[in-house]
Formats: C-alpha cells, sequence, structure tokens
C-alpha cells in the first residue's frame, strides 16, 4: 500500500492507529474487513485514507453507532463493580490516543503560521506578496487556536504521562470547551478565508507556491519529519477538530465511574460544546478523501442527504452522494444481527456523462403521484397526538414500554409523511443512457444539488467506469464519509435536543441590495415541519428595480419548527417558458439563506433585526414570534365599539345584521376574485395589511370597500382568519366545546348526525347563522380544489382549531398539559373532523334546523 505521506497527508501515528480500530464507532466505523483497507479474505483493497475516521466533515452532535445523537450521560451500568479498574485504563488509552493527535493537530497549526510572519513583514515593504487585510482573513484566529491546543497539550500530558486512577483531566476540557467561541469567530470566517487565499493564489504565483507547499511535523516518534499539505487542506483542519474533541468527551465519559470527581466536569464540558456544534449553521464543504478519480486526484465527498426517488412507479428513500466526479445512488442495506448497517450501490452517473433535463424533454418524465393534501395534514396531526401521549408515558409509572411502542408508531408515520410529502421533482439524465427522478420538498434543496453539480460540471471532468470492486469500496465508504447520518424524523432525535417552536412567527421582509441588473424580485419564506420544508408565505413582486423595498410582515405559524429559509426569485413572466408539469417552478431563484430559530433570539418581545446573504445579494429581515401557549389566549377587546374581540352578538346587534359585515365582505370578496388562488387560507397575507384592514373595519372606516378591492387577496383572507381568532370565545362556544368533542367520538352514524345538529341548534343565533355562512363559503372554496388545491380537509385543517379551540382555561381544564406543543396537539384532530364533518354534511338550513326541534332530543 502506498504510504501515507507520498500523499500529501499528515502520517498516522500508531496511537491513532490503535485508537480508530478501538471500536470507537462514534460514526458507524469499525476497523474491520473492507472498511479497513482490506477485503473479508484479508486480501488488499483500495485504501480508503481519513486521517480521523470517527470525525464527521461537518459540525454537527455525535452519532451513536446506530446512528442516534449521543446524549451526555452515559449508559447505566457500564461500569460495574470490577470493571472500574478496566474502565480507567480504557480511560487512559483514549486519552492518550487523543493526546497523539492533538499532537499532529498542533504541529498542522504550526505549519499554516509559518508563512505567516514573512508574509506580514513583506506586507509593508514596496513588494508586498499579500496585503495585510488578506493575510488577517486568511489566517484568522489561527494564533489563538494554536495557543489553546498549545497550553491544553502541556497541561494534559503530564497527567497521562504520571497516570493513575485518581487523575483528573475534566478542567482541563471545561477550559477548552469554554473557549469554543474562538471556534465561532473562525467558523464563520472560514468560507471568506477560503476564497481569498484561491484569489491570492490565482493572482501570485509566489503565494501559490507557498500555499501548495506547507510543511508539517511529524509526532516526535516519527522518523518521518515533515509531510507536504496545502493550505485549504490545512484551513480545514480546525472544523473537524471540534466534533473529534466532542465524541472524545463522550467516549471518556463512558469509561470514568459517576462517582468520579472527572464525570460531572466531562459532563459539563460535553454539554458545552455539543451546545455549540447545535448552534453553530454554516455550510462547510467536506472534505474526506475516497479512492482517487480517473485523473489520480482525490475523490471527494461533496454533499449528501435523503432524497425521495421515484423507481418503478413508487416513491423509494435514497441516501445520494455527489462526489467531485460522479452522483451515486445507494439505500440502506439490511444487515445480519451484530454488523452495522452499509450502503448498496442502486446506481451511478459520472459528472461527465450527467445532464439536467430540459423543460421540452418534460413530457417523456413519468406521471407524479401526489397524495391529497389532506392525508399529509391528518398524518401530520396523528404524530403530534403520539408526541403528547409520549411525554404523559414518560411521566407515568412503568411507562416506559408503552413510551418505546409509541416512538416505534411514530417512526413508522414520521417514515411515511418523509416519503410521501415531497413533490417538487428534480430530474438528471445520463448522456448514454437511463434518466433518473428525484421529489424533493422544497425548491430550495433542489437548487443546492443542482448548484453543487453545476459547479463541478465546470472543471475538466473524465468519464469514469468503477470496477466490481472500486463501486464496492466506495459504496462501503459512504457509511463514515457522510455528513447527513439520520432520516429526519423526531424519532432519530435525542430527548435533550429542543423540539422546535409551537405558535405564531412574524417576520418582516424589508428590502434586499446586490443584484446586478433590474429584476421582478420577489420573495418567499419556508419553514420546517415534520422533516420536511412548507412554504408559508410570498412577498408582492418589485417591478424592474436593483433595491426592492418590500416592507411586508408576515404572521406565520410554526408546527416543531428550528429554521426559517428566504429564497428570493425572478419572476418570470413569459408565458412560452411555462412548463407543462404543475409541481415545475419556472421562476429563476437568484438567492437563498436561511437561519436557525434559536428560541432565546426570537421569544423577546421587541423585534430582532437580521441580514442573510445570498449569492452576493443582502435581505434585510426582522423577526419576532409568539408561542403557541400565549396565542391561546382570547383576549376581550377593551374598545366594545370595533369588531376585533367584542362578543359576537354585540357587534351583529350593534349592526342590525345577521353576520357580521367584517364577515360578509371578506367572503364576498375571496368569492370574487380569490376562489381559484392557489393555497387561499393556506397562504399567509401580509401582516402589515391585515392590520391595516383589522383597523379600517374596527373604526368603521368609509373606504373599506376600495381598501378590500385593492388589498391583495392573501390578506383579505388572513383577516378573516384574525377575526375568528381573536373572538372572545371560539364560534362554536366554550360551554359547548366538551360536548361537540364527544359527539363526534360517537361510532353510531345516527347517533352522531343527532348530537351534532343538535349542536349547532343550540349555539346563539348569531354564532349559528355566520357559521352556516363560513361552512356554505367553504364548500364553494373547495369545489375550485383542481385549481385552488384547497380541499374540504385542508380548509378543515386551517379553520377548524379557530373555530373550536376553546379559551385557555378552558383547554387546560382538568388537564395535565405541561407545554405549548401539548396544548397544541391536545383535542387538534377533533377539532379538524368537527369542522369537517359538517363541511361534509348535506347543506344545513338555519330554518330546517329550528323547525326539528323534536328530532334532536339529545342532552348536552
Amino acid at each position: 500500500m502506498e504510504p501515507l505521506s507520498t500523499r500529501g497527508l499528515p502520517r498516522l501515528s500508531w496511537i491513532d492507529t490503535l485508537y480508530s480500530n478501538f471500536n470507537y464507532n462514534t460514526d458507524g466505523y469499525e476497523g474491520d474487513g473492507a472498511e479497513d483497507g482490506k477485503s473479508q479474505d484479508g486480501s488488499e483493497t483500495m485504501p480508503f485514507i481519513d486521517e480521523s475516521p470517527t470525525m464527521s466533515p461537518q459540525l454537527c452532535a455525535p452519532r451513536g453507532p446506530d446512528g442516534e445523537t449521543v446524549s451526555p450521560t452515559p449508559p447505566e451500568g457500564l461500569l460495574p463493580g470490577g470493571d472500574i479498574e478496566k474502565g480507567l485504563e480504557m480511560k487512559k488509552l483514549v486519552l492518550s490516543g487523543f493526546l497523539a493527535s492533538e499532537e499532529i493537530y498542533i504541529n498542522q497549526l504550526e505549519a499554516l503560521l509559518l508563512p505567516m510572519r514573512p508574509l506580514k513583514a513583506t506586507a509593508t515593504t514596496s513588494q508586498p506578496v499579500l496585503t495585510i487585510q488578506q493575510i488577517e482573513t486568511i489566517f484568522y484566529k489561527i494564533q489563538d487556536i494554536f495557543e489553546i491546543h498549545k497550553e491544553f497539550y502541556d497541561a494534559l500530558s503530564p497527567n497521562i504521562q504520571q497516570w493513575d486512577e485518581k487523575v483528573t483531566v475534566g478542567h482541563l476540557f471545561q477550559k477548552l470547551a469554554s473557549q469554543l467561541g474562538v471556534y465561532k469567530a473562525f467558523v464563520d470566517n472560514y468560507k471568506v478565508a477560503l476564497e481569498t487565499a484561491e484569489k491570492c493564489s490565482q493572482a501570485n504565483n509566489q503565494f501559490q507556491k507557498i500555499s501548495e507547499n506547507l510543511k508539517v511535523k511529524g509526532p516526535k516518534d516519527s522518523r518521518d519529519c515533515t509531510t507536504i499539505v496545502t493550505m485549504e487542506a490545512l484551513l480545514y483542519k480546525p472544523i473537524d477538530r471540534v466534533t473529534r474533541s466532542t465524541l472524545v468527551l463522550h467516549d471518556l465519559l463512558k469509561h470514568t465511574p459517576k462517582d468520579h470527581p472527572d464525570f460531572p466536569l466531562l459532563q459539563d464540558a460535553l454539554r458545552i460544546s455539543q451546545n455549540f456544534l447545535s448552534s453553530i449553521n454554516e455550510e462547510i464543504d467536506p472534505r474526506r478523501t475516497a479512492v482517487t478519480t480517473p485523473k489520480g486526484e482525490a475523490r471527494q465527498l461533496v454533499k449528501d442527504g435523503f432524497l425521495v426517488e421515484v423507481s418503478e412507479g413508487s416513491r423509494k428513500l435514497r441516501h445520494v452522494f455527489l462526489f467531485t466526479d460522479l452522483l451515486l445512488c445507494a439505500k440502506m442495506k439490511k444487515t445480519s444481527v451484530g454488523r452495522h448497517q452499509q450502503y448498496e450501490c442502486k446506481w451511478y452517473i459520472p459528472l461527465a456523462d450527467l445532464a439536467f433535463q430540459t423543460l421540452e424533454d418534460s413530457d417523456s418524465c413519468p406521471h407524479i403521484q401526489v397524495l391529497p393534501e389532506h392525508e399529509i395534514e391528518e398524518m401530520k396531526i396523528k404524530i403530534s397526538v403520539i408526541k403528547s401521549e409520549i411525554q404523559k408515558e414518560k411521566k407515568a409509572p412503568k411507562g416506559q414500554s408503552r413510551v418505546e411502542r409509541l416512538r416505534k408508531k411514530m417512526n413508522e408515520q414520521e417514515s411515511w409523511l418523509l416519503l410521501h410529502s415531497p413533490t417538487i421533482p428534480f430530474r438528471i439524465h445520463n448522456k448514454h443512457g437511463k434518466s433518473y427522478l428525484f421529489l424533493l420538498s422544497s425548491d430550495y434543496e433542489r437548487s443546492e444539488w443542482r448548484e453543487s453539480i453545476q459547479k463541478l460540471l465546470k472543471k475538466d471532468l473524465q468519464a469514469c467506469v468503477l470496477s466490481s470492486v472500486e463501486l464496492q469500496v466506495l459504496t462501503s465508504s459512504c457509511f463514515k464519509l457522510r455528513t447527513v447520518h439520520n432520516i429526519p424524523v423526531t424519532s432519530n432525535k435525542d430527548d435533550e435536543e429542543t423540539p422546535g417552536l409551537y405558535g405564531f412567527l412574524h417576520v418582516i421582509v424589508h428590502s434586499a441590495k446586490g443584484f446586478k441588473e433590474s429584476a421582478n424580485l420577489y420573495c418567499t419564506l419556508e419553514v420546517d415541519s415534520y422533516g420536511y420544508f412548507v412554504s408559508k408565505a410570498k412577498t408582492r413582486v418589485f417591478r424592474d428595480t436593483t433595491e426592492p423595498q418590500w416592507n411586508e410582515e408576515f404572521e406565520i405559524e410554526l408546527e416543531g419548527s428550528q429554521c426559517l429559509r428566504i429564497l428570493c426569485y425572478e419572476k418570470c413572466y413569459d408565458k412560452s417558458k411555462l412548463n407543462k408539469d404543475d409541481n415545475e417552478i419556472v421562476d429563476k431563484i437568484m438567492g437563498k439563506g436561511q437561519v436557525q430559530l434559536d428560541p432565546q433570539t426570537v421569544q423577546s418581545k421587541n423585534w430582532h433585526m437580521d441580514v442573510i446573504e445570498m449569492n452576493g445579494i443582502k435581505v434585510e429581515f426582522s423577526m419576532k414570534f409568539t408561542s403557541r401557549d400565549l396565542s391561546l389566549k382570547r383576549t376581550p377587546s377593551k374598545k366594545q365599539s370595533g369588531v376585533f374581540g367584542v362578543k359576537i352578538n354585540v357587534v351583529t346587534k350593534r349592526e342590525r345584521s345577521k353576520v357580521p359585515y367584517i364577515v360578509r365582505q371578506c367572503i364576498e370578496e375571496v368569492e370574487k376574485r380569490g376562489i381559484d388562488e392557489v393555497g387561499i387560507y393556506r397562504i399567509s397575507g401580509v401582516a402589515t395589511d391585515i392590520q391595516a384592514l383589522k383597523t379600517a373595519f374596527d373604526t368603521n372606516t368609509k373606504d373599506i370597500l376600495v381598501m378590500l378591492s385593492d388589498m391583495d387577496i392573501n390578506a383579505i383572507a388572513g383577516t378573516l382568519k384574525l377575526y375568528f381568532r381573536e373572538l372572545p370565545e371560539p364560534l362554536l362556544t366554550d360551554r359547548l366545546y366538551p360536548a361537540f368533542m364527544e359527539g363526534i367520538a360517537l361510532s353510531d352514524p345516527a347517533a352522531k348526525e343527532n348530537c351534532m345538529m343538535h349542536l349547532l341548534r343550540s349555539l346563539p343565533d348569531p354564532n349559528l347563522i355566520t357559521f352556516l355562512s363560513l361552512l356554505e363559503h367553504l364548500k364553494r372554496v373547495a369545489e375550485k380544489e383542481p385549481i385552488n388545491k384547497m380541499s374540504l380537509h385542508n380548509l378543515a385543517t386551517v379553520f377548524g382549531p379557530t373555530l373550536l379551540r376553546p379559551s385557555e382555561a378552558e383547554s387546560t381544564k382538568g388537564q395535565h398539559i405541561t407545554t405549548a406543543s401539548d396544548i397544541w396537539s391536545h383535542d387538534v384532530m377533533a377539532q379538524v373532523q368537527v369542522l369537517l364533518y359538517y363541511l361534509q354534511h348535506p347543506p344545513i338550513s338555519f330554518a330546517e334546523l329550528k323547525r326539528n326541534t323534536l328530532y334532536f332530543s339529545t342532552d348536552v
């Protein structure tokens, strides 16, 4: 086998080799078989070279052998009685391995710093190689990181040399973890540093030679004194290092008794490290070496993720890997008990043979089977109910076995949702063979995959054909190469992880800068929901400008969301470019970006202003969050002369009407020009427009009709929803709420009919007549489902909780509900089912209802 040093990589010390084969499989790595460069019969295969086999190339929480997130607390009973001494010996081995790798890391940092001083010296001369600013950008925080680790190494080394079971090192790891802020600064600057180094190399031959020939000293016990490494490879080392440190902390905890003074210190260090990793949201290109490409270069993983492939007419979940020269589609292999899961290659396309499908070819693609949206919504509600049950069972004595059963059921349902929810097509061709179709949940993902592939296609690519052995080695290496470890379902998350936000996110999209040419521009907002992203709002199109000023506010409902995405588009008005596939978006993405929804940041009462940078474009926005438990509060208006927050009977009596004027006008306007609007009542309207309409109705402005005719239709739909949400009590009343819940649960159709009609008749007249008006309107909207994509079930999902959800005091009466998500999920399915029952019922007449008094005999 070719020695590592000749490949431009640092030599591994013996302890690293020992360490990596210690079943240290936090990333699914074991030193066995083909995974370790040998086939099962012991013969050498093409080597997989990886300096740190257990390291994830992205900053992420450590994972266990089956892909679960590692908990800071080690498994119970891992160090029973006589095993304590053995455990501490293992602890020493873990520390020895880590110390040896620290030595390599410090040498790598030192190699980076070596050219920095002479470069700085020449920067002030008449012939500088680089400017001071370029030097500071490229070598940003390297000196600080070097000093932190040198101090850590010098303090840890004597402890291992003079080892005994009472040695404590936790305080050293605690101090190391407390200095992670330096890494945050480094990570934030990482991409700029790489880009600057690349530009400087292209512009200056002298710097190019320096950056391609950095000399890294070998370990003290190594015969080979130096290794030649590129600057790009060394700049990536700190990214890998944080993850490595976190993984080591997990192993140290595993082999430290709970009563050892080190245990709480190591646990605290791990907590700090995990919090730091989960707070970072940066796209960092993985730098991983697999087998070589036809040109003799190192094949690197660029991107990977779970995608839904349409294969033989059905949906299949695949893990797709994009390498520097090929795209590989794999599925998880079923393995025998005791062996780790592996991938099986379904197909691969050399990038030299890959092409995207043109719009003209779209007729030849298979028809995409899309499930009715109400089935998707129904499954989301079922998952919420199970989540709520799990929380209750956790507190119950002996509830653990039921928790496991519920988790399994939730995993099945979330996996189903993940498979059936994506609808946006992403098609690729092999120029010499078959075409493939993936379905994605968001235009954001499709754009990311397309951009990553297009960037690689610009390079001088050579076609490659992998032998069966090469393909086997590459596919088996995928398991430890992957950067996306788990299918994105809740059951794969650790209980300690944040459950996400439930409630309403208020977002103002202010403006954008950085466009080179005038265009017709708009933004869409997406948030994650149950493992995939959903489009929630869209700004108006700002015509023919380089600096759009939208200043539009939206209220977005969150369902366990952790991330907000903003996509900026150029609107296409050329009808000749329209694709025949309904799901295909033809508007051009100008830029895209995302921010983590940090509860502490967004839950303050004040607006939080931020900027997303995307492809040279900067979009300025503000956001704040209202939790669902606060949104449950129906606060009566102090201003009884208005309509919002005022009892419906007060409003109808004042207006001398049967149905409030606001309800009649909004319904009329939606039916006039919004009934064909895709996602009507689901897509958020601009919050400032909704507030303007609210004020106009509250003050009975004479210009209401003019405002309504000029206003965006989603704002009018939003105003109607807001009116019902802000009623002091729900339209179907607090008093009757328990009876509605019991009625919808009846099994006998005749008994259910009798009860449900009697409950309507029991409503106050203004409530009943308004409800019947709304019911007929929603039925008319659903008649246009083929155009507006709003089924009866979709409408029931939007309006059910609004019309039925009791005030906070009523909703928690007699219940042990502790979290916002519990409050939300409790009875939501029943609320939706109540409204759906009435929507699916033949027309209900107010007069007929009142006339059939004797028939409705069920007691409330």
